[in-house]
């Protein structure tokens, strides 16, 4: 394997938690020669600086793409139609455009009419994060072993798409081709459904009445606690997840009822065989996923406890002699 830079000019229009470990991810595997990055607010960018992740920050999203080889854009997908525009002018022939969003065909609906001819328009996915954003959230190791799907739009020239996939091979991610309407269905359950779950759940536990806010925080250190963390991400993103995905969210939610509807009734009836066989096919699954490489198997998700506290002195048990 080479270690030339696979890009030689990277722009990054967006540096949370993803574009922010995209450009420390391609410093640290050589995968960009020149990393440029952009943020909206002054303070970001800023910060960003100070951090050190890029070799240049510009203040615009247009002065940071001119010349870039590779120009990805990390920011909420309901801003990629107005930010494709913004920068249209300013991408030059040749060059790959990208994206990170977990929605694919509104991204293509809404950055395509402005993509120039001659510059190739891949949208892209990394299926990876955590909870946290701003650019102090990204670290390099973000994408090792995970999964980025790319969706190229029909028409678009393999050699650019295999540029791509080798980028992000380059900073640790499995790479996986697919249609944007693909995409989106397959995300919309193994993705999409489980976050508006956790909302729903946490919302639910707070507005309950008999249960105070203290005893909810006090015992959250079950399922509770873990759905609380999914719960936790970035508001602003999966209000546009759910916008510009609604009919594969909405197909998979039906779905989802119609199974919780025979929960329900296996409950009512006290049908513990109806449960066992539904919990052992999901326990199933769960072992599936550590068995691919993509969670460990650590107890309690590899969470550190606390040690035991111990007395003082430790005195000898006495006999039953004594």
């Amino acid at each position: 394997m080479t270690d030339a830079p696979i890009i030689n000019r990277l722009a990054l229009i967006g540096t949370g938690l993803i574009g922010g470990s995209i450009a420390r991810a391609a410093r640290a595997s050589g995968a960009a020669k020149t990393i440029v990055a952009t943020a909206r607010s002054p303070e970001t960018r800023k910060r960003i600086r100070e951090l050190g992740f890029a070799n240049q920050v510009t203040e615009t999203n247009a002065e940071a793409v001119r010349d870039a080889d590779l120009v990805i854009v990390s920011i909420p997908v309901g801003a990629s139609g107005p930010v494709a525009k913004e920068i249209a002018p300013n991408l030059k022939p040749g060059a790959i455009l990208s994206d990170v969003g977990s929605v694919k065909g509104s991204v293509v609906r809404d950055m395509s009419p402005f993509v120039p001819a001659g510059v190739h328009f891949i949208p892209a996915h990394p299926v990876a994060g955590t909870e946290n954003s701003g650019p102090d959230a990204g670290f390099a190791e973000l994408f090792v072993n995970r999964w980025c799907i790319l969706t190229p739009v029909q028409g678009t020239e393999e050699p650019a798409v295999e540029t791509l996939r080798a980028f992000w091979e380059k900073i640790g991610a499995n790479v996986q081709v697919m249609t944007p309407e693909h995409h989106d269905l397959v995300l919309a359950i193994t993705s999409h459904l489980p976050h508006l779950i956790a909302y729903t759940i946490v919302g639910t536990a707070n507005e309950l009445g008999e249960v105070t806010e203290s005893e909810v925080l006090k015992f959250s250190a079950g399922g509770f606690r873990d759905f609380t963390r999914i719960a936790a991400s970035d508001p602003t993103m999966w209000r546009d997840v759910f916008l510009h995905n609604k009919d594969a969210v909405l197909e998979m939610l039906g779905t989802f009822n119609e199974d919780l509807s025979k929960l329900t009734r296996a409950i009512r009836r006290g049908d513990g065989n109806a449960l066992f066989d539904h919990f052992a096919r999901t326990r199933a699954i769960r072992r599936g996923i550590v068995n691919i490489g993509q969670d460990s198997a650590v107890p309690d998700f590899g969470r550190q406890h606390a040690p035991l506290p111990m007395a003082p002195i430790a005195r000898p048990y006495a006999s039953d002699d004594d």
